[in-house]
């Protein structure tokens, strides 16, 4: 596996119809896993091959950044650098 070349620590969350969130890493695999279990069918055969739904929400965050809950609606989250002041 590649070497990152820095870490991903925040996330811009996007959600249908709400203001846009920054959360953290842990925070975003939180609601990933909520957002799975109130939409099972959501995920494709890779992400659903996974045991828990913390597997899947952190395969999620490794290899997408969308996830599609109803047609023409997605749940997007972008890595994004904060600057400390």
């Amino acid at each position: 596996m590649p070497e990152q070349l820095f870490e991903e620590n925040h996330y811009v969350l996007l959600m249908p119809g709400c203001p846009e969130e920054f959360v953290s890493a842990a925070e975003l695999e939180v609601f990933l896993e909520r957002l799975l279990q109130e939409y099972p069918d959501a995920a494709d055969a890779d992400i659903q091959q996974y045991d828990t739904p913390a597997k899947r929400a952190q395969r999620l965050i490794q290899t997408t950044c969308e996830l599609p809950i109803a047609p023409g609606q997605m749940v997007e989250w972008y890595a994004v650098r904060l600057n400390k002041r």
